[in-house]
């Protein structure tokens, strides 16, 4: 059901957001940002029992908004939802893709359905939840499409074989698909963290399977496990960090398409950029777990 922290007027000056995965991490810092800048937020969520942590932090930061009921991987859920917004608001003026799952793990040893089960949470539910809501976006020819995807989907990252692909095809989806809605006045965006401190890497999980002596990939496992802690521990943000980049892009008049979030970030995107060949990125990730230091 519903839950709303305020009474809600079909019509409003406000600015309308709708933003995925909002029961922790940069969902939930990012809902709370755009409240405080001022935007009608719609937080939606696929539990609602998890929605507690967002209600206090909205409490304690003195700002409205209005939670639903959303899971990114059901279509009459995601329609559903877009659906009532529209009828409360009229419109979505911005849309955040933000609802995503960590999986760590070599193609070799992951199962088949993980690999599908990543790909619905990270790749399908972004296509779902942006196709239920173009067709309003284009019709009033106006709407920014912003969508969390990672470094990880630019650079391939040992040992997330299934998350990057994921992360690989928004990029290619929202890539494709920007040039065409922007004919009709709608922005797309992509927004790139590199290491961000939330439980989305404590979930991924961080220890090694119990069959591990019958595992050849634990030793190099384990130095890239070794290697991401201390990547997060020197290089990490805040998803506070990350919302307000995420807000600042649906702020401007003129917004970029890829947000890296960091220098970080940055400095390893642009390896795919200047290197054609692509050998210096394989170089790079592959020190990782054969040359941990």
């Amino acid at each position: 059901m519903d839950h709303h922290t305020s009474e809600n007027q079909n019509a409003t000056d406000k600015k309308i957001v709708l933003i995925t995965g909002t029961s922790s991490g940069i969902g939930e810092s990012t809902a709370i940002a755009f409240a405080k800048a001022g935007y009608q937020t719609i937080a939606t969520l696929r539990n609602p029992d998890k929605s507690k942590s967002l209600l206090e932090k909205a409490e304690n930061e003195n700002v409205d908004l209005d939670i639903r009921v959303l899971d990114v991987c059901d279509d009459q859920s995601v329609s559903g939802c877009v659906n009532r917004c529209i009828e409360t608001y009229g419109r979505i003026d911005v849309l955040i893709n933000n609802a995503g799952v960590g999986y760590r793990g070599t193609l070799e040893r992951i199962p088949m359905e993980d690999i599908i089960r990543t790909m619905d949470v990270n790749y399908y539910s972004v296509a779902r939840v942006t196709k239920a809501v173009l067709p309003h976006m284009r019709k009033s020819r106006s709407g920014h499409i912003i969508t969390v995807t990672s470094l990880g989907g630019l650079i391939g990252v040992p040992f997330n074989d299934a998350y990057c692909a994921a992360k690989f095809a928004v990029e290619g989806l929202m890539e494709s698909l920007a040039p065409v809605v922007s004919a009709f006045g709608v922005r797309v965006s992509l927004i790139e963290p590199g290491p961000v401190h939330t439980n989305f890497v404590q979930n991924v999980g961080t220890n090694l399977s119990s069959d591990e002596t019958s595992n050849p990939y634990s030793d190099l496992e384990r130095a890239a496990i070794q290697a991401m802690v201390k990547r997060f521990a020197t290089t990490g943000q805040t998803p506070d960090e990350i919302a307000n980049i995420i807000v600042d892009a649906a702020m401007s008049g003129s917004p970029h398409f890829r947000y890296p979030t960091s220098s970080f970030a940055t400095q390893h995107a642009a390896r795919k950029y200047t290197d054609t060949t692509g050998d210096s990125v394989i170089h790079a990730t592959g020190a990782t777990v054969l040359n941990p230091s």
